[in-house]
């Protein structure tokens, strides 16, 4: 009696159970195993769950729980937990959060409610509305977090676009917050902005709200997964996460990869995502001259490999040729692949597509179905096995499918593979596809002087990528690294020059495969300029006196010298260089001091010289009673104007004299003559209250910008910093009760000028362009002296300097510009004093220029009323591309030009119609483009709208000039080329018949008449005459055809004679010969045993023969195959009786005896044993079994049949029986049985196997 059947027992002793939550909140479900170290596996909706930060799975001993973070609506599905053969089943059901109102004060308007606010927009190009469409993010909800609206889970399609939206309250906030988008938990996504990831922001001034946004473009699957946005300010911080779910598109059709080595019209598309450049190098000139043509659109959906498989290989690169392929060695490979892969597979029931297409980086399955599902397979990739190597390759077999996982796909992978199974293998190609390399920070222009270090960067979009660098057009060489150097660092290139020269100047153009950026190199002799001069000093005993001059260039050094002789500094003389201003201080000035002193910078023919004065104080007798007296005249310079730069300081000593001393007063005088008081503090408001104006103040200034100082015998003046509101007249006046005096002394302010407004700019060519602007509102007090110009690209921060010599005119024609670069150009002023502010940017302007003149323009044919033209594009068409053609004629006589064609034409030919029989035309054409029109191209001779007589004439080719064989079934195309107008009448004949329409095509045109068959049959051999007739004159060719077949079988063979090891045979000629000569026989013979055949003679050419070295005693039969071009006969001719070759001598007989029976029941020669195993590694139960006839084995499984389960597999060999189970569980432990039965018996034998859990 069988062992019944024990029932299953749960590995769980605490089960998760059904729970109910509320939006937005965390959901946790736990359940416990008997046993430790048990794997447990979590699936919602029955796809297993990975860790993330919504999802966290924890494990601690045999206590396992489930944690889902933020729980939406979404989460609202069935969940399982499965460990070993356990499953268990439970729900999460999500209700929504209830309306909470809340109350505001009386004066405050009502806030938005939770629901109202919680939800932001995710905007997705599938129309996809995640967020709450009355969202109206006024206030934070929370006073604690940052967020107004944050991020929520959105749902894209593969290759749609998703925006995610997070808005942040800035009221409180002192400047804008910084804001972090990662995905995962480290993955910081501002480094990877580029095709497919930007990141926007804004700020509403009026609700006080920024907004910044994660816009997702073209999604594919590895975009999925948990997303973080982070929000920091000085003293705040919040995070908020959410996820992207990517859905796989829907199927479209099967992808035609061939299509990828066709040349075709819509080729064009420069940002073609499936693109084999690197097998196909299509030239962009193709493109232009085949758009629009409909033969390329005719044939965009001709499935060419079907054409060449049934055309012959004579025919292979003409059909090439006409569509497009260039690969004529690989279109050979992959046809005759496709030619045996038309054999029937009797190991496959689906194999490999002919080939596969995968990003680099992504994973791609390779699959086919075999028909035994036990078959093994092997994979090869360019002939060689694949090995199990980590996780790059992942084999699977689930069914009769047998799958290939590549991970992590590189340029290594781009390979031939096959899968094998037995003697019978499907093929493919994989393409790995790299992503183009874009360049996301371009070159800038630059300006040097000559011996000055040159550095080229721009940063691209992948690390250690190779670019290209060329100078003017030419590629610059690892063989130049003497004068360049090249320099690659993370995703930065460098373009080193050490030592810049003259002929170092040019346009300078780094490439990758996704991007070109050129700049341009300057290189400027030095110059130096000085900014100010050393200006004469006069200087009165122990004062102090400095020299200070400044130039344009920092790094120049200089010598300062005394009446010729080079001053050497010490205590009291001290020479100072600071950046651009050299200067020298001497400490108290003694009249040695008084000497002509001079700067020189060192390698320019420069020289500064100023003069140092001493003055002498001479002490007179002064009476006890003097008036008050100033003398000015002691300045040894006029008194009237004394003339400051703006910022510097002015400090005017004034000396003075009187007994008693004088009370001295400082007033300004204004234009409306008020008068401006500046007074030392002895001096009291009512004092001089009346000799002032009533409405001015009495200003008391000894400390501040503008100050007066006191001392006995003079008063200082001093101005901090002039400004020009420091300009004007002031007053000195001196007081004392002997009498008064009072001088004025007029100040001028003089400054650098204000900026110019903006240049225009006009007469834009092709690297040229013209600016113009207006002098400054402003001139600073002194006279305009020039301007400088400047220039950068529009995406651009680097200005360049267009001129070292200042321009005078307000004019400036700027070249050496690129076409079609967006540039602005900004302009200064120049005084004395140095230059101005830059002006505002002009508008920005693009230099581009029209194209040259259409070549080749010449007259294709002339009929009555019509008149064919072509041409080739322009040589040059530039960066504004070409819109069209402009084509006019002109009649002979008048300057009228007419236009031929209504508006634009794109194509390169035309026809005119509708015209005058006999009149005289000049025709021309230009190109034009956005810059406008090009030069024009003239036909310098009239063309006289006429026919032309021209006798009828066949050009036959060389090949129809003998006879054309062809077989059959196949297709005859002849094409004949004539000459003739007006187009002539073209006459068919078959042996002097004429053509039956229904079996034989004849297209003509005015060019060629065709004849077309579309399967050859013998009926149309012959000789055809094709006649060619214009009024009275012809032209006849004649061509003969022959159809041949396979012959028919020789007839009436006959076996002659048989002697010693010898036959002889006869026959005669087939009465088919196919239409084509006999070449030859094969006769072949088989032994009548095996009936095996095997060749005698090959191409044997008479009608008899003799077949020798037959074996004794054997019988044989002969047959015989025809031959003529077409091959062998269908058919074969054979002997009806067989030639036996007798043996010589006595003949033996042998005795007869009774067949002995072999036959036995089976029997097992090799027990089963009881086995102990570990869960998880494949294992395997062998026994021996013996007897005959050879027994069908059965295995069972606690006397279940396992015949059908894919967990188990079966091997017989020699006797030797084996049971593998594949990963076993405790689940399958038990009893195994295995069965042998044949017609003599059965016998059966059982083992115990156990799985234990791995420790």
């Amino acid at each position: 009696m069988p062992e019944p059947v024990k029932k299953a027992v749960s590995a769980f002793t605490k089960k998760p159970k059904t729970a109910e939550v509320t939006a937005g909140s965390t959901a946790v479900f736990e359940a416990e195993t008997e046993k430790s170290g048990i794997k447990v596996k979590w699936q919602r909706a029955g796809t297993e769950i990975a860790e993330s930060e919504k999802y966290v799975i924890k494990t601690e001993g045999n206590k396992h729980s489930l944690r889902i973070n933020n729980v939406g609506k979404e989460d609202d599905v069935t969940y399982a937990v499965i460990a070993g053969s356990s499953k268990v089943k439970f729900e999460l059901k999500v209700k929504e959060p209830e309306k909470s109102v809340m109350v505001p004060p009386a004066e405050a308007s009502p806030a938005p409610t939770a629901s109202e606010s919680s939800a932001p927009p995710v905007k997705s190009s599938q129309n996809t509305e995640v967020a709450s469409a009355e969202t109206q993010p006024e206030v934070p909800l929370d006073p604690i977090g940052l967020f107004v609206t944050r991020p929520q889970d959105g749902e894209v399609t593969v290759g749609g676009n998703i925006t995610f939206t997070a808005k942040v309250a800035g009221e409180s906030l002192l400047k804008k917050p910084s804001v972090k988008w990662f995905k995962g938990k480290w993955m910081d996504l501002g480094s990877k902005m580029g095709k497919h990831l930007q990141l926007h922001d804004n700020y509403d001034r009026n609700t006080k709200v920024y907004t910044f946004e994660l816009e997702i473009i073209e999604a594919n699957m590895t975009f999925a997964g948990g997303y973080r946005c982070e929000v920091s300010t000085k003293d705040k911080f919040d995070s908020s996460n959410f996820n992207l779910i990517v859905n796989e598109a829907p199927a479209t059709g099967d992808l035609d990869i061939r299509a990828a080595f066709r040349r075709t019209a819509e080729g064009h598309d420069e940002g073609a995502e499936f693109d084999f450049s690197s097998l196909l190098k299509k030239s962009s000139f193709l493109r232009s001259v085949n758009r629009g043509e409909a033969k390329s659109e005719s044939q965009s959906g001709v499935d060419v490999w079907d054409i060449l498989r049934k055309a012959p290989p004579t025919e292979y690169e003409k059909i090439a040729f006409q569509y497009g392929i260039t690969d004529l060695r690989g279109m050979l490979k992959r046809l005759k692949r496709i030619k045996k892969e038309e054999k029937k597979s009797t190991a496959f029931t689906k194999k490999l597509d002919p080939a596969y297409q995968v990003d680099k980086g992504q994973k791609i399955k390779l699959m086919v179905e075999v028909a035994n599902p036990d078959a093994d397979v092997k994979w090869l990739k360019n002939g060689q096995e694949i090995q199990v190597s980590g996780s790059k390759y992942i084999f699977e077999a689930v069914g009769n499918k047998r799958i290939l996982t590549i991970n992590h796909c590189s340029l290594a992978d781009d390979a031939a593979y096959e899968c094998v199974v037995g003697d019978e293998k499907s093929f493919t190609e994989l393409f790995v596809k790299e992503p183009p390399i874009l360049i996301t920070h371009p070159l800038e222009d630059q300006m040097v002087m000559v011996g000055e270090r040159v550095e080229f960067e721009c940063e691209v979009s992948e690390e250690g990528a190779t670019v290209k660098w060329e100078k003017d057009g030419i590629e610059l060489t690892r063989e130049e690294t003497f004068k360049y150097r090249f320099k690659k660092d993370g995703k930065k290139q460098y373009l080193i020059i050490n030592e810049s020269t003259k002929e170092d100047s040019g346009h300078y153009t780094v490439k990758t495969n996704g991007g070109v950026s050129v700049a341009e190199l300057i290189v400027q002799e030095k110059k130096l300029e000085v900014y100010q001069s050393i200006a004469d000093l006069t200087v009165k005993a122990r004062d102090q006196a400095v020299f200070k001059c400044e130039v344009s260039d920092e790094n120049v050094k200089g010598i300062w010298l005394k009446n010729g002789k080079e001053v050497v500094p010490d205590e009291r003389i001290k020479i100072s260089h600071i950046g651009r201003i050299h200067k020298l201080t001497i400490e108290d000035v003694t009249p040695e001091d008084e000497a002509d002193y001079s700067f020189i910078p060192q390698g320019f023919a420069y020289n500064l010289s100023a003069k140092l004065q001493f003055l002498e104080v001479k002490i007179d007798f002064v009476p006890r009673e003097e008036p008050p007296k100033i003398h000015l005249d002691c300045l040894g310079q006029s008194p009237d104007t004394i003339v400051v730069v703006a910022g510097n300081k002015l400090r005017l000593d004034v000396p003075v004299s009187g007994d008693p001393t004088p009370t001295v007063i400082w007033q300004k005088v204004n234009k409306k003559s008020d008068l401006v008081r500046i007074n030392d503090d002895s001096m009291t408001p009512s004092e001089n209250s009346s000799d002032l104006n009533g409405d001015n103040k009495l200003l008391f200034e000894s400390e501040g910008r503008v100050r007066v100082e006191i001392h006995e015998d003079h008063c200082v003046f001093i101005i901090e910093g002039a400004e020009k509101e420091d300009e004007g007249v002031y007053r000195v006046i001196l007081k004392n009760p002997v009498g008064e005096d009072k001088a004025d002394i007029t100040v001028k302010v003089i400054d650098v000028p204000d900026p110019p407004e903006a240049p225009t700019i006009s007469n834009i060519g092709e690297d040229y362009c013209t600016v113009q602007w207006q002098p400054p509102k402003y001139d600073g007090g002194q006279p305009v002296l020039g301007y400088i110009l400047e220039r950068k690209k529009k995406k651009s921060y680097r200005w360049m300097r267009l001129n070292f010599d200042l321009l005078k005119e307000l004019t400036y024609e700027a070249k050496r510009m690129i076409e079609g670069v967006v540039y602005e150009m900004r302009i200064y002023a120049v005084n004395s004093i140095g230059m101005s502010r830059p002006s505002p940017a002009s508008k920005p302007f693009m230099p581009i220029a029209p194209p040259s003149e259409p070549t080749h323009f010449t007259v294709e044919d002339v009929s009555d009323s019509t008149v064919a033209l072509k041409w080739r594009p322009p040589e040059r068409i530039g960066a504004g591309g070409l819109d069209g053609y402009i084509l006019e004629y002109c009649k002979d006589g008048s300057t009228e030009w007419v236009p031929a064609l209504p508006g634009l034409t794109e194509r390169t030919s035309a026809l005119i119609k509708d015209l005058v029989t006999g009149d005289k035309l000049y025709f021309r054409i230009k190109a034009i483009n956005l810059a406008g029109e090009s030069g024009a191209a003239i036909i310098k001779e009239p063309v006289t709208v006429q026919e032309i007589l021209q006798r009828p004439k066949f050009w036959l080719p060389r090949h129809l000039r003998q006879t054309l064989v062809k077989k059959v079934g196949e297709t005859i195309n002849i094409v004949i080329p004539f000459q003739g107008k007006p187009r002539p009448k073209i006459t068919w004949l078959k042996d002097g018949q004429t053509l039956d329409s229904k079996d034989v095509g004849i297209r003509n045109s005015n060019t060629d008449t065709i004849l077309f068959i579309r399967k050859a049959e013998l009926h149309h051999s012959g000789a055809y005459e094709v006649t060619l007739q214009i009024e009275n004159m012809t032209d006849k060719v004649a061509i003969t055809i022959q159809i041949i077949d396979k012959p028919g079988p020789p007839q009436n063979i006959k076996l002659v004679d048989v002697w010693g090891f010898n036959a002889a045979l006869e026959w005669t000629p087939p009465q088919d010969d196919g239409n084509a000569q006999i070449l030859g026989y094969t006769v072949q013979k088989a032994d009548k045993k095996t009936m095996e055949w095997y060749t005698v003679f090959d191409h044997y050419r008479r009608t008899n023969c003799i077949v020798s070295d037959l074996i004794m005693g054997n019988e044989y039969f002969f047959r015989i195959f025809s031959e003529n071009l077409c091959g062998l006969s269908e058919t074969a001719a054979t002997t009806k009786n067989p030639a036996h070759i007798q043996k010589t001598g006595t003949t033996y007989k042998p005795p007869s005896y009774k067949e002995h029976d072999f036959s036995e029941p089976p029997k097992f020669t090799h027990p089963l044993v009881n086995r102990s195993v570990i869960a998880g590694y494949n294992t395997t139960l062998s026994c021996a079994v013996r007897g005959i006839p050879k027994p069908k084995i059965f295995w069972y499984k606690n006397k279940m049949d396992l015949s059908g389960d894919a967990k188990y597999r079966m091997f017989s060999k020699q006797g030797v029986l084996t049971l593998e189970i594949r990963k076993p569980t405790p689940f399958d432990g038990g009893i195994y049985t295995c069965k042998a039965v044949n017609e003599c018996g059965e016998a059966e034998i059982e083992c115990r196997l156990d799985v234990r859990a791995p420790q």
